[in-house]
């Protein structure tokens, strides 16, 4: 597989999707996707981004543990347009609500049962993954296309030092 300089990472993730729609991409000790159905669920969940008004260089915090969901959530920030702020749900709830606040994030995709790591300002801007399953199944699957650039902002990472 040969990418341009050019491409985006959701332009690259649409060849690969086209390439090997039926190879598995995504595989946990609970659940696994193909390219195909993983892009599916990434198109419903960038389009439900982008009805929250979700855009171009927008910031989406996205608090899950590692799961198929997880990289749902980051391939769909990305499709969107936006960038993803990753936050660790094992961080202690102070830095949880630093990050958040310093990033300004508009948005963030989580569980409910992380609810509680969440600031109340949060929390009102969250998208419960765990719960927007009949939301997300209104939603079409197919390509989505957002004039995304590879010089686009696509994630802040917060480190200790």
């Amino acid at each position: 597989m040969i990418y341009t300089k050019d491409a985006s990472v959701p332009e690259r993730f649409a060849v690969r999707v086209q390439q090997s729609p039926d190879a598995l991409a995504v595989l946990t000790k609970t659940d696994h996707l193909t390219f195909a159905e993983l892009n599916g669920r990434v198109n419903q969940l960038a389009r439900l981004l982008q009805q929250q008004g979700i855009g171009v260089e927008s910031l989406v915090a996205v608090c899950l543990e590692r799961s198929v969901e997880m990289v749902v959530a980051l391939l769909a920030v990305l499709k969107a347009g936006a960038a993803y702020v990753p936050i660790d749900p094992g961080y202690p709830t102070e830095r949880i609500e630093w990050m958040l606040a310093d990033a300004a994030t508009a948005v963030c995709l989580t569980h409910s049962h992380l609810a509680h790591k969440l600031p109340k300002s949060a929390q009102s801007h969250a998208i419960f993954l765990d719960q927007s399953d009949h939301i997300l199944s209104l939603l079409s699957s197919e390509e989505l296309a957002v004039p995304v650039q590879p010089d686009n902002l696509a994630y802040i990472i917060y480190t200790s030092g």
